[in-house]
């Protein structure tokens, strides 16, 4: 069953939840990266906004993407919140669906020393403060046949 706004709004005490991003917050209670896609272009919209910044439509909707990216830059925060542990690398993912499409979270499972720009990573999913929260890792290597 999916959670009403108030639950969701209850669980992000400290984000700012608007009409536009809502279900993006919703998705992550579910382990889910939702991000705004045009249904009339395909673009994707992100930072989430209520119309398409390419064809003007306002025909968008929460769409999961692959969760496939490469790092396209990244910084180390030594200090921040409570509840976080420090130092903590934060790349910039460009997604594999749209060039200029990226995504801020966390990388883990992984030494910082090993992280690079162009690095292959895939979603994964931590907890903070009690709820999921995407990061990073790098992807995993196919396997053999």
């Amino acid at each position: 069953m999916a959670m009403t706004d108030q639950e969701v709004l209850a669980k992000f005490p400290d984000v700012l939840i608007d009409q536009d991003n809502i279900e993006h917050y919703r998705g992550l209670l579910q382990r889910k990266l939702l991000i705004n896609r045009c249904q009339e272009c395909g673009y994707w919209v992100y930072p989430h906004r209520p119309m398409c910044s390419r064809c003007w439509s306002e025909r968008v909707a929460p769409t999961e993407p692959s969760g496939k990216g490469t790092v396209y830059m990244y910084t180390i925060l030594y200090q921040g919140p409570p509840g976080v542990d420090y130092p903590q690398l934060v790349p910039a993912v460009e997604l594999r669906e749209h060039k200029g499409l990226r995504y801020l979270a966390p990388l883990v499972n992984c030494r910082h020393e090993d992280a690079y720009i162009g690095m292959p990573v895939e979603l994964t999913w931590i907890e903070r403060k009690g709820v999921p929260a995407p990061a990073w890792q790098p992807a995993q290597p196919k396997p053999s046949p």
